[in-house]
């Protein structure tokens, strides 16, 4: 057996460039593009480069990016700030880079953007639509494995699928994606005892832990789906690459799996906060007549 690269860098082109008709359709129609506003505070290399990589993508395919980056700023300021734009109907999506400082609670300000403009998916409401089945913008990290997974028709319902780590913009929001697609889901942690054998009955294996080569392949069965979230320094995943191709059916590279799709994820979600913003708009100036 050897494994079939899910190529996200070349999907993430495809992606981009039906984006882009997207966005001129709405711009035809509606008379302004998708905004997307993106504050960032502090000097953190790693931030900065983000920033500058969705900004660059966001001039690719026509959508308006506002930068505001602060050496400092307040928790008020940064509350204050995002309730304007929360008020702001030009406004379509609201992205705060992480991590902020110290002096400011992330989880208080991501709590204060509008659901509707909560594209990275990051707000508690967002989390919990999310858990409902409800209408909700996904962690556009968790999303871009889905959108992976759907793009090269890869069987989701009924498989058991383990997920391994936590965390709130990864390991959760992408089980629940896959359980609300009828996947049976197992997640795995630090604390999980013996989660070799977890593994090895998995069909699916999610690997969102941030520990270069950890997962090894002697761990997983044939024909396992690997979905590597992990980017540990040296562009190198969570995933040990030797012995993926022979073991897998598919799997994602690192670099150029779902990194160049986690961006577009953002930009998808963007756009189509948009479509709902612009379509309410249309309406109420239809009834307004």
């Amino acid at each position: 057996m050897t494994a079939i690269k899910l190529d996200g860098k070349q999907l993430s082109q495809f992606m981009k460039e039906q984006l882009s008709i997207e966005t001129d359709r709405i711009l035809l129609e509606y008379g302004r593009s998708p905004h997307l506003v993106t504050l960032m505070v502090g000097a953190n290399p790693a931030s900065k480069m983000y920033v500058q990589m969705k900004k660059k993508a966001c001039d690719e395919v026509g959508i308006v990016n506002d930068v505001y980056t602060y050496p400092e700023l307040s928790e008020k300021a940064l509350l204050q700030l995002i309730k304007s734009w929360n008020e702001d109907d030009t406004i379509d999506g609201i992205l705060i880079q992480h991590p902020l400082p110290n002096n400011i609670d992330e989880v208080k300000c991501f709590n204060e953007i509008r659901p509707d403009k909560d594209v990275d998916g990051l707000s508690a409401t967002s989390y919990g639509n999310l858990n409902a089945t409800l209408p909700a913008f996904a962690p556009a990290t968790a999303q871009a494995m889905m959108t992976i997974l759907d793009y090269y028709q890869i069987p989701i319902e009924g498989k058991n699928a383990v997920v391994v780590g936590r965390s709130q913009i990864v390991g959760k929001p992408m089980a629940t994606l896959l359980l609300n697609r009828n996947a049976t889901v197992t997640i795995c942690h630090s604390k999980t005892n013996n989660l070799k054998e977890h593994l090895k009955n998995a069909d699916i294996v999610v690997a969102a832990v941030g520990k270069p080569n950890f997962i090894k392949s002697e761990w997983l069965k044939e024909g396992v789906v690997v979905l590597d979230a992990g980017y540990n320094k040296g562009n190198i995943g969570d995933v040990d690459p030797k012995g993926i191709l022979e073991k897998a059916s598919y799997y994602t590279p690192v670099p150029g799996g779902v990194g160049p799709m986690t961006i577009v994820s953002l930009l998808a979600q963007t756009i189509e906060a948009a479509k709902i913003h612009l379509t309410k708009d249309k309406e109420k100036q239809l009834k307004r007549r």
